[in-house]
C-alpha cells in the first residue's frame, strides 16, 4: 500500500524538513533508511509538533485542490470539450472504457494518513513544560485526528457502497482501517460500518481536543466548528437524520456564518474568495499558491476566447431560474473558439481566479481557496435530514431560508416525494461543481442521463448522451491495480 515515494514522504515528514530545501533532505537521508522512523528526535518538543501541524495543512490543502473535478466529471452536469487533451475521458465514458487505473486518485488520502499515524503517536511522546504549550499539542492532535476522518469518509465514500443501514454496511466492504504505521502491515477491507464508526471516533477525539478553539467566518485552521460541520456531513450520509440535524443547525443556529443574499456579495464570494458563508476555507496567498482550475475557462490571448475543457451541460444552466443570484454567479456566457469552432456558451465561472493570486494585468490561473465546509451545506443537510425524520415543517424552514437567499421571494411548497426532490434539486442547484454531485446520486440510489448539451460540435462525441442506471457498478471505484498486486488480503469491488 505504501509505494517508494510515500516512503520517502515519511521519513522527509519524521525528519521535521517538512518545508526545507533538498539538500537538508539528503543530509538526513545519510542518517536513516527510508523505511524506520526516528520517533526519538522526530517528536522532542512543541516546535516539533508545530512542524507536523504545518505538513498536515499543507496535505490537506493539497488534497482540496483537485478533490471535486474528477467526480464531477464522471457525473451528469458537464461535457467534455475536444480541447480537453484526452484527460479523465474514461471516467467521463463509464463503461468499458472506465477502467480501475483510471481511478485512483482519492486513494493516495493513504499517504496522508499514514503521516497522520505517525504523528498521533509521536505527538504521545512529547513532554510539554507549560501549559501553553500543553494546549498547543491538545490543537494539534486535535487537527491530526480531524484530517483523519475526513480522509477516510473521502476514502469510503468512493470506495464502499453507500450506507443504508447498519445491517448493510456492516455487511458489505469499506477500506483498510490503517491506524498506527506498520510499514509491512497488508490490512483487509473494513466494513462500510467499521469504517464510518471510525470516522464518528476520531471526529468525536477531535471534538474534544479542539473544543476551546472557537470558529470563526474563513477559517485557515480547524476548530470546533469545523468539527461539527464534518460530523453534519458524515451522519446525513450515515442516514442519521437526527445527528445530521442537530450538528447542521448547531452551525446554523451559531448566526456567524449568515447567508448571502445579493449578487454582487455572491460574486465577490466565490470570484475574491470572500467568507461570509465559509466555516473552512483552505489558506491561499501570491507567494502560496493553492491548484489552480483553468479547466473551465481557460483563457487564450491569441484568439481573445476561452479554450475550456469542460462545459456545464445546457440542462444544468436552465435548472437555475433568471432570477436566482447563483445563475449569474456560477455561470458567465462568453465567447469561446475549440478547435477553431466560435461560439458564445456558458461557461463554468465558480472558480474564475482570484485576482489577488496573480499579477495585475496577467491572465487568470484559475487560483480560488477551496471552500471545504460553507454554511449552504449545512442548510440542506438540515433539510434533509429533518425529511428523513418525517419532520417536513423544519424540512421546508431550512430549505426556504437557502432557497429565499438565493431566489428573493420565492418559496417552496411542497410535501411527502415532492419535498424530497425540492431538496435535492436545490442540493444540485447550490452545490454545483463542488465535488458533490456523483456521490449524492450514489447514495440517493439514482441514476442519470447526462444532460442536453450546449453545442455538440465542440465536445467528445462519445458520452454525450449516456445514460448510466442506479445500479451501475462504478458508481463505486475501483482499488488501485497496485495495492490489489501488492496486498492479497485486499478485495475488488464488483464490476471492475
Amino acid at each position: 500500500m505504501i509505494t517508494d515515494m510515500k516512503r520517502y514522504n515519511i521519513y522527509f515528514m519524521a525528519g521535521l524538513m517538512i518545508l526545507t530545501v533538498i539538500t537538508a533532505c539528503k543530509k538526513i537521508d545519510a542518517i536513516h533508511p527510508h523505511d524506520s522512523i526516528d520517533l526519538n528526535t522526530g517528536f522532542e518538543s512543541i516546535s516539533d509538533a508545530l512542524k507536523w501541524d504545518i505538513g498536515t495543512y499543507a496535505n490537506f490543502r493539497g488534497a482540496q485542490s483537485i478533490a471535486g473535478a474528477v467526480t464531477d466529471i464522471q457525473a451528469d452536469q458537464l461535457n467534455i470539450t475536444l480541447s480537453n487533451g484526452n484527460n479523465n475521458t474514461d471516467l467521463y465514458k463509464w463503461g468499458a472504457f472506465l477502467q480501475a487505473g483510471d481511478v485512483g486518485g482519492t486513494w493516495g488520502n493513504y499517504g496522508n494518513i499514514t503521516q497522520i499515524n505517525i504523528a498521533i503517536a509521536g505527538f504521545k511522546t512529547i513532554k510539554t513544560t507549560s501549559a501553553a504549550d500543553a494546549a498547543k499539542l491538545s490543537q494539534y492532535t486535535g487537527d491530526l485526528y480531524l484530517a483523519r476522518a475526513f480522509y477516510y469518509h473521502a476514502l469510503i465514500v468512493r470506495y464502499g457502497k453507500a450506507y443504508d443501514d447498519a445491517n448493510s454496511a456492516a455487511a458489505n466492504p469499506g477500506v483498510p482501517l490503517v491506524l498506527t504505521y506498520d510499514i509491512n502491515a497488508l490490512p483487509a477491507r473494513a466494513s462500510v460500518k467499521a469504517v464510518y464508526d471510525q470516522i464518528l471516533s476520531d471526529i468525536t477525539t477531535a471534538e474534544g481536543l479542539l473544543a476551546g478553539v472557537t470558529g470563526a467566518q474563513g477559517a485557515h485552521s480547524f476548530n470546533i466548528d469545523v468539527a461539527t460541520a464534518l460530523e453534519a456531513r458524515v451522519r446525513l450520509h450515515m442516514h442519521d437524520w437526527a445527528g445530521a440535524y442537530a450538528a447542521a443547525t448547531k452551525l446554523i443556529n451559531s448566526g456567524k456564518y449568515p447567508l448571502v443574499n445579493n449578487l454582487a456579495d455572491l460574486q465577490n464570494y466565490w470570484y475574491n474568495d470572500g467568507t461570509q458563508e465559509d466555516i473552512y476555507q483552505c489558506f491561499a496567498s501570491i507567494t502560496e499558491l493553492a491548484g489552480g482550475n483553468l479547466t473551465f475557462t481557460n483563457f487564450t490571448n491569441s484568439t481573445k476566447a476561452y479554450n475550456p475543457s469542460y462545459l456545464p451541460t445546457k440542462s444544468i444552466v436552465d435548472m437555475y431560474a433568471n432570477t436566482d443570484i447563483r445563475k449569474a454567479t456560477y455561470f458567465s456566457n462568453l465567447p469561446v473558439n475549440i478547435n477553431d469552432v466560435k461560439a458564445n456558451l456558458n461557461l463554468v465561472f465558480k472558480y474564475p481566479g482570484n485576482p489577488a493570486f496573480y499579477p495585475k494585468g496577467t491572465i487568470s490561473n484559475g487560483v480560488n481557496a477551496s471552500k471545504v465546509f460553507r454554511i449552504g451545506e449545512m442548510y440542506l443537510i438540515a433539510a434533509e435530514a429533518a425529511a428523513g425524520n418525517s419532520d417536513e415543517a423544519n424540512a421546508l424552514k431550512y430549505l426556504n431560508l437557502l432557497h429565499a437567499a438565493r431566489v428573493a421571494g420565492s418559496t417552496i411548497n411542497a410535501s411527502g416525494t415532492a419535498l424530497t426532490d425540492a431538496i435535492r434539486n436545490e442540493r444540485t442547484l447550490e452545490l454545483a461543481f463542488e465535488g458533490f454531485r456523483l456521490d449524492d446520486l450514489k447514495r440517493w440510489h439514482l441514476g442519470f442521463t447526462r444532460g442536453t448539451p450546449q453545442n455538440a460540435d465542440v465536445l467528445l462525441g462519445q458520452g454525450i448522451t449516456l445514460t448510466i442506471a442506479a445500479t451501475d457498478n462504478k458508481f463505486v471505484w475501483a482499488i488501485p491495480p497496485y495495492d490489489m498486486t501488492l496486498n492479497k488480503n485486499l478485495t475488488q469491488n464488483p464490476g471492475w
